[in-house]
């Protein structure tokens, strides 16, 4: 495989609102690369591939959970929040890969489940044994499993309780996910400086961001719900306070899975922040309603509620990610729509949600992965990939849990899609071998050979939406239409005359959900008159008439991203 890699860079860039405009790509450490030939992605076999991520256009990678963990929930699990796990690699090997990533521009978010534990860790093992010791109120005890009965179940098809009893302390003790996932007490000061501890030790091997894992659960009460109560905010005040003091240039991420503004509870106010980035689940399962329900109605529903967030505060937005995609941001009814849509079979459902890849879902249509990439890289916010799909993977049903959508990355036609060199038994999840998904037929090598490849595809629009900074710091404005199947809004951005390149600039977004080719008019007095160009070749469109409307033509499934104005920053020139 070969790519010309952007010129290096001396480091990293010193804007401090960074996150606002970058693309983040999430990559599992033991999905990626095996360079010791053990069956099993490591730390050595990613920082060897950063020249492709950088090709790519990735300015961020997200890592989901590589520390020390008996691997029952992938690593959510954790064991030693100081330690790698040892098929991953080492600190020193982790200190390289923040290093190498740094000179080639590139940051690194780490992911830290802070809600909960292992079971198999110390402090729990020291809790249960010695009640009265120093971590003996590291966990949330009871006598009794009633208590906090306002407290849903979020794994409704494993757990029947957020209550499991120990039979070595005798006591029952709370977990808002698996069992084996016991939840901290954050009443105890010990656990909140142990916690603000673990971000200060990544944070100095040079991190350059936490995702917060299922942030909304910290703290409990009898009255309360158990998501988001004011002592939680409280203490992400405190996190932030310190990050901000000792961190500057640093970012916390919530992973919130709420409705939008109780998302935007936690990037806090102008006066007390709390994240300064936040994920936002209910878009991303209605860009797939719209997809087959031909109907854009619900994202222009979504997209035209306004949300106040702070200033320098930014969404995290994406199509999928390690997890399911998950339904419980929408109706009964909604939700059995897309199970007859995306998840026919029982087997592609998990919890409250699909899991599924992205390429799947979409039924490897072409068309319809560009036009969801286009949305996403369009919309307010970050976009966050997922390995593998910009080059269309599949996924993998008959794997238990979550594995079928983590399965080894394919490089290469080669034996194991050139993961590894082990034995094909010895790996830790078999590759993708289905017919259409096959890794001699999906794989980076041969897309890269064929320059109009998904792959190719996915990396021009990433480097086309980083020449214009309205992606990532404009505002949305959703326009009116007339034609049920079309989304329209337009991106504006003011610009700060700080950086070369960083202008005004208003960008129209269409996009046609219907199956067949229409044609929509589209209203906007603010543009009367207005010239259009297309912002990926710089062709000229018809203008916005004298009365600001604007009649578009949209092939099947198709989009348009159109400069509003002169041609000068249009198509990459003037």
């Amino acid at each position: 495989m070969s790519f010309t890699a952007p010129i290096q860079l001396p480091g990293l860039t010193l804007d401090p609102q960074w996150y606002r405009r970058s693309v983040f790509y999430e990559v599992m450490v033991r999905s990626f690369v095996d360079s010791n030939g053990d069956g099993a992605g490591d730390i050595q076999g990613l920082i060897s591939r950063l020249d492709y991520l950088q090709w790519l256009g990735v300015d961020a990678l997200w890592l989901p959970p590589f520390f020390q963990s008996p691997l029952r929930d992938g690593g959510y699990d954790v064991s030693d929040f100081h330690a790698i796990l040892p098929e991953f690699g080492t600190l020193d090997e982790f200190k390289d890969l923040v290093t190498k990533a740094h000179e080639r521009n590139m940051r690194i978010v780490i992911d830290y489940p802070l809600n909960h534990t292992s079971d198999q860790h110390d402090w729990f093992q020291q809790s249960r044994s010695d009640p009265e010791g120093p971590y003996g109120d590291y966990y949330v005890w009871s006598d009794t499993d009633d208590k906090y009965p306002n407290i849903r179940i979020i794994f409704v098809d494993s757990e029947e309780s957020n209550w499991a009893f120990d039979s070595v302390r005798r006591q029952f003790y709370f977990h808002r996910f698996f069992s084996h996932q016991p939840d901290l007490n954050f009443e105890n000061a010990a656990v909140q400086e142990d916690v603000m501890e673990v971000i200060r030790y990544w944070m100095d091997l040079g991190v350059d961001g936490i995702r917060l894992d299922a942030i909304p659960y910290l703290y409990e009460s009898e009255e309360g719900n158990g998501e988001g109560e004011a002592p939680t905010h409280d203490f992400i005040k405190r996190m932030r306070e310190m990050v901000d003091r000792d961190y500057p240039g640093r970012i916390l991420i919530a992973e919130a899975n709420q409705w939008p503004r109780e998302v935007a509870a936690f990037f806090g106010t102008e006066e007390e922040p709390e994240c300064h980035m936040a994920f936002d689940f209910p878009v991303m399962p209605r860009i797939f309603y719209s997809l087959r329900s031909q109907q854009a109605d619900e994202l222009v529903r979504v997209l035209s509620e306004t949300t106040d967030i702070p200033e320098g505060a930014g969404w995290g937005v994406f199509l999928r990610n390690h997890d399911e995609l998950t339904l419980e941001m929408v109706s009964e009814e909604y939700r059995q729509a897309m199970y007859g849509w995306y998840a026919y079979d029982p087997r592609m459902r998990s919890n409250i949600g699909i899991r599924r890849r992205l390429a799947p879902l979409l039924d490897n249509s072409r068309a319809e992965l560009e036009l969801a990439h286009a949305l996403l890289f369009s919309l307010p916010g970050s976009p966050f990939l997922y390995y593998g799909d910009e080059i269309g993977m599949g996924d993998n049903i008959w794997l238990p849990d979550r594995d079928s959508s983590r399965t080894p990355m394919q490089w290469t036609p080669d034996r194991n899609a050139g993961f590894s060199s082990a034995d094909p038994g010895k790996l830790y999840l078999p590759v993708v071998q289905s017919l259409v998904y096959n890794y001699t037929l999906i794989n980076v090598e041969s897309q890269l050979a064929q320059s109009r490849s998904l792959l190719h595809w996915v990396r021009n629009v990433i480097h086309v939406r980083k020449a214009h900074p309205t992606f990532g710091l404009g505002s949305l404005t959703v326009l009116e239409t007339d034609h049920e199947s079309v989304l329209a809004f337009v991106r504006s951005y003011p610009g700060s005359g700080t950086q070369f390149g960083d202008s005004s600039e208003d960008v129209l977004c269409v996009f046609s959900f219907a199956h067949n080719p229409v044609s929509a008019t589209i209203t906007a007095e603010q543009f009367a008159g207005s010239a259009l160009f297309d912002l990926f070749g710089g062709s000229e469109f018809p203008s916005f008439n004298d009365d600001g409307s604007l009649t578009l033509t949209l092939g099947t499934q198709s989009f348009y991203w159109l400069h509003v104005g002169t041609p000068g920053n249009a198509g990459g020139r003037p």
